[in-house]
């Protein structure tokens, strides 16, 4: 069955156009029934497409592929308003931040018993007791551990400093002077600590230092650059009360009026140079002498 339906569909393909054996061999037709178009007349197959400079540029843009997280896929379209981030703040610069108190050598001392005083409790009010009379003390070694102990504000030490470096003063007289080299460090120490109480305390003992004896004013003439950048920062920190009544002046803790204070004793008492030296370190200071 499988021959005989072979044999009759083999024969309907013979000899017509669409026989693959003889279909290769056919000839070109020709560009019409005269024959061949000339070669000058006869058009490409594929027309010459002429690309504008506007397409070349589309086309290019088109080509440009963008990097991820640039696009506008996947994004939400939400209308609300995004939270606006907010511009860093300058930093703060400190001037008049409290800094950190070093230790003391006076504290050390105390502790350890090497100083000859006491605390004596009265009605009227605490003195310090001392042991051996001042008139005999080594001002070198003694003077410059109290100045030390000024920036102490723990009780009994700032007390002891305190009174102690008064009466020191008080009774030293000529002793005084050859010690005022050794006593810029614990000064320049005290005001650096930028501490309202322990300025108000080393001004307060600055002025008794300066009128203590005589030629200690000139002698601090040539420290001022370690001892007043601290009162030009404070000099115009004054409390501004309006009409109030400020109850606290006998105690003498303001202190932009104790910063003129000391600079009107440091000039009345350090001779000619005192204000040319004062003026280049403050230049807002106005002479007490010469106006």
């Amino acid at each position: 069955m499988a021959v005989a339906t072979q044999n009759t569909i083999a024969p309907s393909l013979r000899g017509t156009k669409k026989d693959p054996s003889k279909r290769k061999h056919l000839p070109q037709s020709a560009g019409s029934p005269f024959g061949d178009f000339p070669s000058d007349w006869v058009q490409s197959k594929k027309p010459l497409k002429v690309k504008l400079p506007q397409q070349e540029s589309l086309l290019s843009q088109s080509k440009v592929y963008q990097s991820k997280g640039s696009g506008n896929g996947g994004n939400c379209s939400s209308l609300n308003k995004g939270k606006v981030q907010e511009t860093p703040k300058p930093p703060v610069s400190g001037a008049f931040k409290r800094r950190v108190i070093p230790p003391t050598e006076f504290r050390r001392f105390y502790d350890r018993g090497d100083l000859p005083i006491a605390i004596q409790h009265k009605g009227n009010g605490n003195k310090i007791d001392w042991k051996v009379d001042i008139e005999k003390l080594d001002y070198h070694h003694y003077l410059p551990i109290f100045f030390d102990g000024l920036r102490e504000k723990e009780e009994p030490y700032r007390f002891l400093s305190v009174q102690g470096s008064f009466d020191l003063l008080e009774k030293g007289g000529s002793k005084i002077l050859p010690t005022i080299p050794q006593l810029i460090i614990p000064i320049k120490t005290a005001l650096n600590t930028r501490d309202p109480d322990i300025i108000c305390t080393m001004l307060k003992v600055l002025q008794q230092l300066v009128v203590s004896g005589e030629l200690v004013g000139e002698a601090l003439v040539p420290y001022y650059r370690q001892i007043l950048p601290v009162f030009n920062l404070f000099k115009s920190k004054n409390s501004n009360t309006g009409d109030e009544i400020d109850y606290t002046q006998r105690k003498r803790c303001n202190l932009g009026d104790l910063i003129e204070e000391t600079l009107q004793l440091l000039e009345i008492h350090g001779g000619e140079d005192a204000f040319i030296n004062i003026k280049y370190m403050i230049p807002t200071y106005e002479s007490c002498v010469l106006n």
